[in-house]
């Protein structure tokens, strides 16, 4: 029996964040160029996106290259670039049969040309799509986008825009580029690593944190249910004492 019947639609994580790590160990383990293990991870990102948008999760966000990342060989990055491009040229269409609507967060600026293209294209096509918003953090990094709100902020109170006292959490959350974007419920971390790595820092404040052995390459439909359902499990507390959470959920 699959894990799926295990899962209760009525208590679904709203936003799961993927850290998607293994593409090199798994291409290695398999005796193949690291390229390989990250074109296979494109197939595991279709499987994922097709399973949480059946469950009906309404946000997911994948760390699909980070800021460190510009810094590893440049034939790999060039590589990655270049598979972005076919991937999102390629998946697009299966985007607008599932009603995903993808979207970007990072210094985007970054990538190339051709890349921020095709990214542009297909965000276009899929922006009035209903269901799932997949979120591609690209060019990401959590530090990163820290010190940019907070240079946004001290421009606006330099500027007489605003002032000091007004800054507060919802002031900041307001600055970062997931302004709109609900916090994540779930993180998910493939790989067999036990760090977030500058993902999602201020917003992973509150959510639950799932770390798998299993490399991304191999993570498939049944490893999110399996996710999915030890989150069920959990008694979500956010500083509060189970009596208390208890007690609310009582009288929900």
């Amino acid at each position: 029996m699959s894990l799926k019947e295990e899962i209760d639609l009525k208590q679904l994580p709203v936003h799961i964040a993927v850290i998607m790590d293994g593409n090199g160990r798994w291409a290695q383990k398999n005796g193949m160029e690291r390229f390989m293990g990250h074109r296979e991870g494109v197939v595991s990102v279709r499987k994922i996106v097709e399973a949480a948008g059946a469950l009906g999760i309404k946000y997911l966000t994948v760390y699909t290259f980070s800021t460190e990342n510009w810094h590893r060989p440049q034939e790999e990055v060039n590589a990655l670039m270049a598979l972005m491009v076919t991937a999102v040229r390629r998946e697009t269409k299966d985007l607008m049969a599932n009603k995903v609507r993808l979207r970007t967060i990072g210094d985007i600026d970054r990538l190339p040309l051709l890349t921020r293209k095709e990214l542009d294209i297909s965000i276009e096509e899929t922006k009035n799509n209903t269901g799932l918003n997949l979120i591609l953090a690209l060019s990401y990094s959590s530090k990163w986008e820290l010190t940019e709100a907070v240079k946004k902020i001290a421009g606006k109170v330099k500027d007489g825009i605003m002032s000091a006292e007004q800054i507060d959490e919802p002031m900041i959350s307001n600055h970062l580029t997931t302004k709109d974007i609900p916090d994540p419920d779930l993180l998910i971390r493939t790989g067999g690593e036990f760090r977030v790595s500058n993902y999602l820092l201020w917003q992973l404040a509150y959510a639950e944190l799932y770390f798998t052995d299993t490399f991304w390459p191999d993570f498939r439909e049944e490893n999110l249910y399996a996710a999915i359902v030890d989150f069920q499990k959990r008694e979500r507390r956010f500083g509060k004492t189970g009596e208390q959470i208890q007690l609310k959920n009582k009288y929900v």
